[in-house]
Formats: structure tokens, sequence, C-alpha cells
């Protein structure tokens, strides 16, 4: 036998006979209205993905905010520094501030602690004769080793002078109070001088007198 035909719509999925009084329905939205997706490859789209080259360089260049060269190499805005610029010259192994040269400072310590050196060995009244002889040898050739030569003189003169009369009033006891004084104030403060100077600092003798200009 054969099967009665059927109404239409009846035979495919979900259908149901339409009916005439009822109005047609809303049309949906269908694949061809979606928005078109930016591709994989190219110029970005609306909310898309780079490219795959990544985004192109900032304005400016490569530079970076930071102001470091790029990974590639290259020299900041302005160039790098000149050579020495910010770092002491000298590279901090040559002779202190306030020194002409090496000559100079070996004079400075000559002043200073031959004085000290003189003090203690001829009982305290030999001192004046190392910053002497570094006024005459080097005064008049470097400002610097004058002033060292001098303030040592003048310090030691007068110790010396405590020490002579020392030693003339050495028949009685307050003598070699005198001397005994000389000897240590004059040696001391004449190795505390010599350390100052090998730093390249002027140091002020206490307990002196400015008898040599």
């Amino acid at each position: 036998m054969t099967e009665p035909p059927r109404p239409p719509g009846a035979g495919e999925p979900g259908g149901q006979p339409s009916d005439p009084t009822l109005p047609p329905p809303a049309p949906g939205p269908s694949a061809s209205d979606e928005p078109p997706t930016a591709p994989l490859s190219g110029a970005p789209g609306p909310g898309g993905y780079p490219p795959p080259g990544g985004y192109p360089p900032p304005p400016g260049g490569p530079q970076s905010p930071g102001g470091y060269p790029p990974p590639g190499g290259g020299a900041p805005p302005g160039g790098y520094p000149p050579p020495g610029v910010g770092y002491p010259t000298g590279g901090g192994y040559g002779p202190p501030s306030g020194y002409a040269g090496n000559e100079d400072k070996t004079w400075a310590l000559v002043a200073h602690v031959g004085g000290a050196a003189g003090m203690l060995l001829s009982g305290g009244v030999l001192g004046w004769i190392a910053p002497l002889v570094a006024m005459l040898a080097r005064g008049n050739q470097s400002p610097t080793v004058r002033a060292h030569a001098v303030a040592a003189l003048n310090f030691q003169l007068v110790w010396s002078i405590v020490g002579l009369v020392g030693w003339i009033l050495s028949c009685i006891l307050i003598g070699f109070l005198a001397v005994g004084a000389a000897v240590i104030i004059g040696t001391v403060f004449g190795i505390i001088a010599g350390i100052k100077a090998n730093e390249g600092t002027p140091y002020r003798y206490p307990m002196s007198a400015s008898l040599i200009k």
C-alpha cells in the first residue's frame, strides 16, 4: 500500500503545519549578519590581535624611557659623557690635592717628620733643621711646600728653645722637665703633622709661634 500524502511541513523535523491566521515569524540573526573578525596576520581589527611582527615601535625610535640604549646597541640622546667625567682624576693613586707632584709631597714629609725625628734624636734642640732644609730646598719652587715647612719650622723653633733652656737649667731638676716636654711635644705633634701632610691636609700646630713668615 502506498502512504497517503502528508500536509506541507509535516515531514520536516520540528515542522508544524502553517496556520494562515498566524503572523509570520520575525527574522532572526543569521551567520551572514555577524561582524567579520580580523585575520591573524596583517593590521589588527577592532578588538583583534596584534600582527605577528608585534606593534610598531613607539614614537621617538627604539630608545627606552629610562635612557638606556636599545638591545642592538647605540648611544643615548646626546651621546655618552666624555672619559673622566664624574670620576676622580688620576684614578685616586696620584699625589693628594694641593701637591704639584710626588716631590712636593716628599719635601712636606721631610719638614714635618724630619723635624719630629730631629727633636727625638737631639734631645729636643735640633728639630728645626729638617723644616729649614725643606724650606730652602723646595720652598721657592712650591708654595705648598713652603707653607708646610714654615709651619713646621715655627713649631720646632719654639720647642727647641724650650729644650735648650731646659738643658741650661739641667743643673737643677726643673731643667729636665723642660727637656722632656720639648722632646715629647716636638716629636708627637711632628708625627701628627706628617700624617696630615701625607693626606694633603695642612696642619696647624698647637703651642706654636709665627717666628718665620
